[in-house]
């Protein structure tokens, strides 16, 4: 991480999350939470998310591999544009951890913060160029307005470059927020992180 970004609440410093629920102690998980938790994630046995999610084991796999499969697949769109759609829907859901994560994973793989200081403070514009700025658009379409999304839409995709699997990309890993930031806000809260 180059520089500690703070904005409107935001930040792409790192965040730990903290349940609200009681969470799966690992000494004591069933053989199928410790197969889930290894699968889902590589720090799954020390986060709480995870460690509370196990309660439900196969619930947690379908989530696992579905989140896994869309936001860290090797063909489609690339991971930076991927990262850009979750940052900017989980700024519109107003889910801090998620937007710390995200934000850190879009700097990991374009090697910038411009596009995350404009995510922080206006998400519905944010971008360097007309593709980011087509992402963000209909990241923020797709979280505010749904039901008013049309092919002019996946047009303005398009012309900005993108094909259609790249298209597919983003619906899924924008739509998937609405899901993830949710089980964020709803069953614990960010804290920073301990040193």
């Amino acid at each position: 991480m180059s520089k500690t970004i703070q904005i409107n609440g935001f930040t792409n410093a790192p965040l730990s999350w903290k349940s609200w629920l009681d969470i799966v102690d690992v000494q004591h998980a069933t053989p199928l939470q410790h197969q889930v938790l290894d699968s889902s994630h590589p720090q799954a046995k020390q986060q709480d998310y995870y460690r509370l999610l196990v309660h439900q084991p196969e619930l947690l796999q379908q989530r696992s591999d579905a989140y896994n499969a869309i936001m860290y697949a090797p063909k489609g769109l690339a991971r930076a544009d991927r990262e850009l759609g979750a940052m900017v829907v989980s700024v519109l859901n107003g889910c801090p951890y998620c937007v710390s994560v995200h934000a850190q994973r879009f700097e990991q793989h374009s090697k910038r913060t411009d596009t995350i200081e404009q995510v922080f403070a206006e998400p519905r514009t944010a971008g360097v160029d007309a593709r980011e700025q087509a992402i963000s658009a209909f990241a923020t379409k797709l979280t505010e307005q749904p039901q008013h999304l049309t092919a002019r839409d996946i047009q303005a995709l398009v012309d900005v470059g993108l094909d259609q699997a790249e298209i597919l990309d983003l619906l899924n890993s924008a739509a998937i927020f609405a899901w993830a930031n949710r089980l964020m806000l709803n069953l614990g809260e960010p804290e920073p992180l301990k040193a």
